[in-house]
């Protein structure tokens, strides 16, 4: 969001965000475990960053077989209600990549780097109609230096909440319509002609024909539009909308993680929608260099040793969402 001559960008902020920061939260003065910021002190931080290689190796190979044994099962049952039952599955499958490729993105899937990139930022970076780029590392670190800062690259979609219902549903349409994954997708398309994007076009082409090949190999080539493009077009948008502003909407710009990120109690909903323990969002922005794996060890602590508090946990994701939407269609103002 460009910042007018006559409004600084702390006015911004202070206009646009902050509306679901909770009202009091208490001050932590450290622990034994833990700085005053919330991250591990010494001892505990070498502990918790350590990669678990295999583990991860197993999690990477799982995650590219989901997606054809989605479609084995579809072809063997040949079925509607199966081919039906497949289309939220396959977006489900999507999310774990894009979890994965995450993780790389942060040098945590492989504690080998070259591994690391190759698999994770390229591999399953390309495979789900994404980039595959390290462009994405970019932009996500500075989500991470700087929460709801000047280089935020999702400020517009954390901010505003909470909103109208009718604001919230618009917003879902475009995602379960295409309308979304077009805005995303538009620059592969019109990168053929541009020389500065024409490399990153043709990877994506390249990697979405080699998907395509398989499906036509397995004799059912009409599969990749409805099971393959199509959810990630219309279920994956959604899911990916409602995980993040599960994640941070409402929140706002501030030097303390627990007013710039949400945690919502971790339980049989989040393995869909937030699987891979991605659903530990305070205690992967305190410390975004803890793997995935022992985020769920970390936000123990945290809630441990009292910096993250009972009332700073939402019980459910429904609870949230519901939180997020403004009780009538009137005008919302949000305060940091």
């Amino acid at each position: 969001m460009a910042v007018t001559d006559s409004q600084t960008f702390d006015e911004l902020v202070a206009a646009h965000t902050g509306g679901m920061v909770p009202p009091s939260i208490p001050a932590f003065a450290g622990s034994n475990r833990l700085r005053p910021d919330g991250r591990p002190l010494p001892e505990l931080r070498a502990e918790l960053r350590r990669i678990p290689n295999a583990r991860n190796a197993v999690t990477v190979v799982l995650a590219l077989l989901y997606p054809p044994l989605i479609v084995a099962v579809v072809i063997w049952a040949s079925n509607l209600a199966v081919t039906l039952a497949a289309f939220p599955l396959m977006a489900i499958a999507q999310n774990r990549m894009y979890i994965l490729h995450h993780e790389a993105a942060h040098r945590l899937l492989f504690s080998n780097r070259k591994v690391n990139d190759i698999i994770g930022v390229n591999i399953l970076g390309w495979i789900p109609l994404g980039t595959g780029t390290h462009h994405y590392r970019r932009g996500h670190a500075n989500h991470h230096r700087d929460e709801f800062g000047p280089k935020e690259p999702d400020f517009l979609l954390y901010s505003f909440y909470p909103i109208a219902p009718s604001s919230l549903r618009r917003k879902l349409r475009r995602d379960a319509t295409g309308v979304s994954a077009w805005r995303q997708l538009k620059p592969r398309f019109t990168g053929i002609v541009k020389r500065k994007y024409f490399g990153n076009s043709l990877r994506f082409f390249g990697m979405q024909a080699a998907v395509f090949a398989a499906f036509f190999a397995a004799g059912r080539p009409l599969l990749f539009l409805t099971i393959w493009v199509l959810p990630y077009i219309t279920v994956y948008q959604v899911l990916n909308r409602l995980r993040s502003i599960a994640e941070h909407g409402g929140m706002t710009r501030s030097s303390d993680r627990r007013e710039t990120s949400h945690h919502v109690r971790q339980g049989v909903l989040s393995r869909f929608l937030a699987p891979l323990s991605v659903g530990y969002h305070v205690a992967h922005h305190v410390d975004s260099g803890v793997p995935l794996r022992n985020l769920p060890r970390f936000h123990q602590i945290l809630v441990e040793d009292g910096y993250l508090t009972p009332d700073l946990v939402w019980p459910t994701y429904r609870s949230l969402w519901k939180a997020l939407v403004a009780q009538s269609d009137a005008p919302s103002t949000a305060a940091a």
